[in-house]
């Protein structure tokens, strides 16, 4: 893992557009394709708009997304659907999209029919954050770090839907859903590269967590230290809890 800590949110989004554009742009020149994941929340605010303004050509990218709660409508503003559709897809147009059906009538066979589909070929980079509660996708604590279904049906708890609730999506606790559809832990650690952005200091105690504790489903984001090829991107506020020595620019865990 490689970690790099910029002065803000900003900066850390427009480093890591930098750092997911060469990575695309390398999968395109190698094979002619890229198969990309994308996150949404607060976090990935600026990593998108900065990654969109690259001259990608996106008519060679297929996309996933990584996570959508279920019953809830496209259109309504916490969708995450309605989030890419308004910061992504309206912008760009990919060769393929796969959305997550978040009002399906049978949420196995959407997990089983969105399976199939990542898993026809490998994914070449996700684009993904951490949550307050050390969450990855919608894999709350305690996370299945063991199932190998590509997607499957979550429960989300307390601190994750407060998040939600935090960053505006809901006008109030209730109305956020508790269940999702979900991209699993191992699907993401199957993905070659792994860009992760993580601003704002009420990520900070999750981030110290994840880079210096113990790997525990309970702090499901501390599984990242097995992966081969990370880009962690933090904020001085997210580093803000972090030992002298992960707190340098460019460390490698």
């Amino acid at each position: 893992m490689k970690i790099q800590i910029l002065s803000n949110a900003k900066t850390c989004g427009t480093a890591a557009a930098n750092r997911a554009a060469g990575i695309i742009g390398e999968a395109i020149a190698n094979q002619g394709s890229c198969r990309l994941v994308l996150a949404t929340g607060a976090s990935q605010f600026d990593l998108l708009a900065e990654l969109l303004t690259r001259p990608l050509p996106w008519h060679l990218i297929t996309a996933f997304h990584l996570d959508e709660y279920l019953g809830l409508s496209p259109d309504h503003p916490g969708s995450f659907c309605h989030y890419l559709q308004q910061r992504v897809t309206s912008l760009v147009t990919f060769r393929d999209f796969h959305w997550i059906d978040g009002l399906t009538k049978n949420p196995q066979a959407e997990c089983e029919r969105l399976s199939q589909l990542v898993q026809a070929q490998p994914i070449d980079l996700a684009l993904i954050g951490i949550g307050e509660n050390g969450h990855l996708a919608f894999n709350d604590p305690p996370a299945d770090f063991e199932t190998t279904c590509p997607f499957h049906v979550v429960q989300l708890d307390e601190a994750c839907r407060r998040q939600q609730l935090g960053e505006g999506w809901f006008c109030n606790l209730e109305a956020v859903p508790t269940q999702a559809i979900s991209m699993s832990i191992q699907q993401i650690l199957a993905a070659h590269r792994l860009v992760c952005t993580v601003p704002d200091l009420r990520k900070a105690r999750a981030v110290a967590a994840a880079l210096e504790g113990p790997e525990t489903p309970w702090l499901p984001a501390s599984i990242l230290r097995r992966h081969r090829a990370v880009d962690l991107f933090l904020d001085r506020d997210s580093a803000s809890l972090l030992r002298s020595a992960a707190r340098r620019d460019g460390a490698a865990l």
